[in-house]
């Protein structure tokens, strides 16, 4: 993607300000609450099979929500087999499809790994922000969220 010779000042600082806050935060949120055994992207789709309600997604659906290829997100699916965090199945609609689900495991750290990052940034938010910096964070994510919407 170019750069707009017009571009505005405010959005170039914005873009930087966004992608150096947020890096920043998922390395902190990593650290503080011990799930570096788990990558960046194995915690991500991680997640998104806890979204799933239980009943699996193809790796291609986890390479597509994720914006990888999908011979990476097999690699990480690969990987969450070995540790027997995932399982692949057979698609009762499908016999072809194979889908990925989690093992009562996966979902136990999956469940765990949420749960104490959602506490730890809760608790840092609480500690270090008003009443008022926390209700301008609420509307800056609603601000990012349409970013990511497609």
């Amino acid at each position: 993607m170019s750069e707009e010779p017009d571009a505005a000042p405010s959005a170039l600082r914005a873009s930087q300000q966004v992608r150096s806050v947020i890096g920043k935060l998922r390395r902190r949120i990593r650290a503080a609450t011990g799930i570096g055994d788990f990558t960046l992207t194995q915690a991500a789709a991680v997640g998104r099979l806890l979204d799933s309600g239980g009943h699996g997604l193809t790796t291609s659906d986890l390479a597509a929500a994720e914006g990888m290829r999908h011979q990476s997100m097999a690699t990480t699916i690969a990987a969450l087999a070995d540790q027997g965090l995932v399982e692949r199945r057979r698609d009762p609609g499908d016999g072809r499809r194979l889908l990925i689900a989690l093992t009562p495991e996966g979902r136990r750290r999956g469940e765990q790994g949420r749960r104490a990052r959602g506490e730890w940034l809760a608790a840092e938010l609480r500690t270090k922000c008003t009443e008022e910096e926390r209700q301008t964070v609420i509307a800056a994510m609603a601000v990012l969220e349409r970013l990511v919407q497609e």
